[in-house]
């Protein structure tokens, strides 16, 4: 029996030899720049396309909605103010029922009408009946001093007085004779100008103003100080001393100030 011939592989000797795998030079996920040194490959998925968004603070949102809060909070309060105080005035309106006070003049005295022969000025002074009336029920009325009333016939100033200090209580009527007295400067202008005025109409047209501090007391509450103006419209037959002098007509009208 022939012998079996045992075939043994020879090495290539050409072939290069066989090296045991490394780590790579470079680390996974990286890539090799022109200077030698890894950059970091990023996501397909996390590249971005433009410019990365700004994010931006949100406190000056926050500072915003505090002042929007505290204006309506402060409007709301306003607005709460304003419904409560419209609530109590309507109250008092309904409980007292306040009303306007009137006046009228009734009466009109000439005591002195003269023209100096010194400096020709004219001296005037009356006497004038004022009527109050308060109207209302359960409101009463101070009169304080520091009242003002002047007489005037056009732009020119006749005369002037003062109410006296008093108190005028509810649904009461109270008649005042009020002294008036002043001095007008070229007296014989005016003295003319009212004979011409009473030659042409036959009566002369005079405007009483009066400005006057008073207090109003609902029952037994006083209130604060207010001012108020009346102005009437009285039309007379003449302007001379020591007669009698008749007014033909005659209007007021009354307007309050706080």
């Amino acid at each position: 029996m022939a012998d079996q011939q045992k075939i043994h592989p020879v090495p290539d000797v050409e072939a290069p030899p066989e090296t045991s795998p490394s780590a790579p030079l470079v680390p996974l996920a990286t890539s090799k720049s022109d200077t030698g040194n890894p950059v970091e490959q990023l996501p397909l998925n996390s590249q971005s396309h433009g410019p990365s968004p700004v994010k931006h603070s949100t406190a000056p949102k926050k500072r915003r909605s505090c002042c929007c809060r505290c204006m309506c909070w402060t409007l709301s309060l306003l607005l709460l103010l304003i419904v409560i105080l419209g609530i109590i005035v309507g109250i008092l309106f309904l409980v007292f029922r306040p009303k306007l006070p009137k006046y009228s003049i009734d009466g009109l005295r000439v005591t002195q009408f003269d023209l100096s022969s010194v400096n020709s000025s004219l001296s005037a002074s009356f006497d004038v009946n004022i009527t109050a009336r308060n109207p209302n029920k359960r409101i009463g009325i101070y009169y304080d001093g520091g009242s003002h009333i002047t007489v005037w016939y056009n732009e020119t100033q006749l005369c002037e007085g003062a109410l006296p200090k008093f108190y005028q209580g509810h649904k009461n009527t109270t008649v005042l004779v009020l002294p008036m007295t002043g001095q007008v400067q070229n007296g014989t202008v005016l003295l003319t100008a009212l004979q011409q005025q009473q030659q042409m109409t036959g009566n002369i047209p005079l405007m009483l103003r009066a400005k006057q501090t008073v207090r109003v007391k609902l029952g037994s509450l006083k209130l604060m100080k207010m001012k108020f103006r009346i102005r009437c419209r009285l039309v007379v037959n003449a302007l001379s001393a020591n007669n009698a002098i008749r007014i033909s007509s005659s209007s007021c009208s009354f307007r309050l100030r706080l």
